[in-house]
């Protein structure tokens, strides 16, 4: 069969409302740079200018001639060995949203997209194509589906009345100020337009969705929201970390065997949480400095920028300031700390580290019933919320930034202990806090929790423990663990439990 009248008849079996996700999902805000064939060039016209005219017209035809240059452009493409260009890029990218919306051409070339994917240095688990979707435009997806046609026309009225902020942009004014959002796919292709539109002016990103939700804010509830939705729901759901589908994240486990007891203990347990909360897990069993460097130099490798999270557990002796490796040289912690969160292919997304050493010598000794409990409650403030907020600072647009990022933001770094203080361990089992970790954060998949709240439970349970020392005092002591947080939305533990046996560790 002749390919334009394949290409034809795929489009016709798709329908408006899928056409307005695959277009959205195809022109993807944060495709990686620099990439070999792109030169940078504003392509503000490719990924408004068919939402705008579709809006306007109600006709999809503009969107149709776009999704058939890419199919024609995928078409003719070679496939050039060892260097990844764009076009490998939106290949994968339309791939995975063609099949994440049951519309894959019957026609694509799935040969090429093996080959594109070994260019990448994909592992079997890492092609699949739920990988390659980006999770920051699958929650975006379902804030859309959220609204009614009537709360997208409430929010472009609002965007409208910016002037700052549409001054000037040629795709706002063809779209008008009144606009008719209920023929099939014309919400979704207003509401994308909107999203792609924020981005390009730099005042939303995967994290920073506070223009977004303001617009959300002023919709009418009674007649913007799906049934069963709220606007309070909706604008939650933009704040959390976007790790939608599997997997949940990279997971690296870098752990020193020699000199620890049941070490391995650590390694299995974390593994398998790991891979019950949906993660590709790769060990590094007594890691050198050495060793450090390489899986850096690793997780710099273009394949990563489609994972959601970075998950790093540390396990080793230490004490205040370094941790011990397993060719007995010592390593700053706060070096490997500051090293991490700076790798680019993690930028804007959760990075979590738990730190299992000991940070010092010093034991909480119990000493028998000497302490008592105590409470005092102090409330010296009522000061009403109005009040509040007449004090407070006006704080606009103009003097709001979402383009640089320090680089320890969007991490937390979890300590099994306090400083200065004991990791205890036992014998057999490896880490106290390694275990307790792993339980309840299997124990919290599919309830909804949050990491924090997770850690915050581990915290008192940890602390309940009566721990004993290995040496001839046999001092009986508790251990504290605790966290720094520098995240500005909440990771959720996913709500799905991945089984054993469907993930397996990735090869070095």
């Amino acid at each position: 069969m002749d390919e334009v009248i394949q290409v034809t008849q795929w489009l016709s079996s798709i329908t408006p409302r899928k056409k307005a996700k695959l277009f959205f999902f195809t022109t993807h805000a944060d495709a990686p740079s620099p990439m070999v064939g792109s030169n940078d060039v504003d392509t503000h016209e490719e990924t408004q200018l068919p939402l705008a005219t579709t809006v306007a017209l109600h006709n999809f035809k503009n969107i149709d001639e776009f999704l058939k240059k890419k199919v024609n452009t995928f078409s003719c493409y070679n496939v050039i060995e060892n260097e990844i260009t764009k076009t490998d890029y939106e290949y994968l990218r339309f791939y995975s949203a063609c099949k994440y919306l049951d519309v894959v051409p019957p026609f694509l070339d799935l040969e090429k997209i093996s080959a594109i994917q070994n260019k990448f240095e994909m592992t079997d688990e890492e092609r699949d194509y739920r990988l390659l979707l980006d999770s920051a435009d699958l929650v975006l997806e379902k804030v859309c589906d959220s609204l009614k046609p009537a709360g997208v026309s409430q929010m472009w009225t609002a965007l409208r009345k910016d002037r700052n902020l549409i001054r000037g942009v040629k795709t706002i004014d063809i779209i008008g100020f009144f606009v008719d959002p209920n023929p099939t796919g014309i919400k979704e292709c207003l509401f994308f337009f909107i999203v792609r539109f924020l981005q390009k002016a730099d005042k939303i990103n995967r994290v920073n969705t506070n223009r977004l939700e303001r617009l959300i804010a002023q919709c009418d509830e009674s007649s913007s929201c799906e049934e069963g939705k709220t606007i309070d729901f909706i604008i939650d759901s933009l704040r959390f970390y976007p790790t939608e589908l599997y997997p949940f994240g990279f997971c690296l486990i870098m752990c020193v065997i020699e000199g620890r007891d049941g070490a391995m203990q650590e390694i299995e347990k974390t593994m398998e949480i790991s891979r019950h909360l949906g993660m590709i897990t790769h060990t590094e069993k007594n890691p050198t400095k050495e060793t450090i460097e390489l899986v850096k130099k690793e997780l710099m490798k273009p394949k990563y920028q489609f994972y959601s999270s970075f998950t790093c557990w540390f396990m080793s002796h230490g004490d205040s300031n370094s941790m011990v490796l397993a060719d007995g040289e010592t390593i700053e912690r706060e070096w490997f700390l500051t090293s991490f969160p700076d790798i680019s292919t993690f930028q804007l997304k959760p990075k979590v580290f738990f730190m299992v050493s000991c940070r010092g010598a010093n034991k909480f000794s119990l000493k028998g019933d000497e302490f008592e409990g105590q409470s005092a409650t102090c409330d010296y403030y009522d000061i009403g919320s109005a009040l509040i907020r007449n004090r407070m600072l006006d704080i606009t647009d103009s003097v709001r930034d979402i383009s640089y990022v320090q680089p320890m933001m969007d991490t937390l770094v979890a300590y099994s202990t306090i400083l200065d203080h004991l990791s205890g361990r036992a014998n057999t089992h490896g880490s106290i806090y390694v275990d307790r970790a792993c339980v309840l954060m299997s124990e919290n998949i599919s309830r909804g929790r949050s990491l924090t709240e997770v850690l915050e439970h581990l915290s008192q349970d940890l602390h309940e423990i009566l721990q004993e020392t290995m040496d001839e005092d046999r001092i009986v002591y508790k251990q504290a663990c605790h966290y720094d947080s520098f995240f500005r939305k909440t990771l959720k533990l996913p709500y799905t439990r991945h089984p054993k046996e469907d993930v397996h560790s990735a090869p070095q």
